[in-house]
C-alpha cells in the first residue's frame, strides 16, 4: 500500500515526524534513507542541510544523499526504507529525475509500498500534474523548458506548499481552472497519504 507524506518543509511539525517513524515500523538507527536532492543555489544547499539535520536528530545515521547528477539503477535504490525528495525548482527535479531514470525507479518503489516523503517541490511531483508549481507570484520559472508536466500520479491531489494568506486568492483561482483537488499547506502542516485515504497532520 502506497504510503505518502506531503510537506511543506519536512519534520517541521514533530505530529508529521512522529507518524514518519510510527510507519516506518523500525527503528531510525537500522533505516535506510534515500534522499534526492538538486541543489543549483547557495540558499537551496542550506535547506538540504536542514533536512538532513533533522533527519540526524531523528536518529537516523545512513541516509545517502543522491544529487540527481548522474544516471542510477534500481539495483543503487532498492533496499532503502523510505525516499525524502527535497524542494528546488520543481520543473528542474522533474528533469532530471528523467534524465536520470530515478522516476521510473521511485513510481515503482512507492507502488510496492516504500515510504516517499516530499518536501515542497518533492510534494507537488507526488500529484497528477506539476502546473501548480508555476502558479501565483511565488511560482517556480520553467526556465529548462519542460514540456510534459505530468506528475508521478502517486495521489490525485495537487499540493500548493509554504501556503500564506496572501495566496489565497490564487490558490482559488487555481482550483477553478483543475479537475483534481488542491490542498494548501503551511509550512507546518502536511498530508499524510495510505492507499487512497488521505488525512491532514496540522
Amino acid at each position: 500500500m502506497k504510503k505518502l507524506f506531503l510537506t511543506s518543509a519536512g519534520f517541521l511539525n514533530k505530529e508529521v515526524s512522529d507518524l514518519f517513524l510510527k510507519e516506518l515500523d523500525k527503528k531510525p538507527e537500522d533505516s535506510k534513507i534515500f534522499m534526492v536532492t538538486s541543489a543549483r543555489i547557495k540558499e537551496e544547499e542550506y535547506y538540504i542541510e536542514e533536512s538532513k539535520k533533522e533527519l540526524t536528530d531523528l536518529g537516523f545515521k545512513d541516509i545517502f544523499v543522491f544529487n540527481l547528477d548522474k544516471k542510477i539503477s534500481m539495483e543503487e535504490v532498492k533496499d532503502f526504507d523510505a525516499l525524502y525528495i527535497c524542494g528546488g525548482n520543481t520543473y528542474y527535479i522533474m528533469k532530471r529525475f528523467r534524465q536520470t531514470g530515478l522516476d521510473k525507479i521511485v513510481i515503482e518503489l512507492v507502488n510496492q509500498g516504500k515510504i516517499y516523503v516530499g518536501v515542497s517541490a518533492g510534494s507537488i511531483m507526488a500529484g497528477p500534474n506539476i502546473e501548480i508549481s508555476g502558479w501565483g507570484m511565488d511560482g517556480d520559472e520553467n526556465d529548462v523548458d519542460l514540456k510534459d508536466l505530468t506528475g508521478f500520479n502517486f495521489t490525485n491531489i495537487s499540493i500548493f506548499p509554504h501556503f500564506e494568506e496572501k495566496h489565497r486568492q490564487e490558490v482559488e483561482e487555481f482550483k477553478k481552472k483543475v479537475k483534481y483537488p488542491v490542498i494548501e499547506l503551511t509550512d507546518n502542516q502536511a498530508v499524510f497519504i495510505e492507499g487512497d485515504k488521505h488525512k491532514i497532520i496540522e
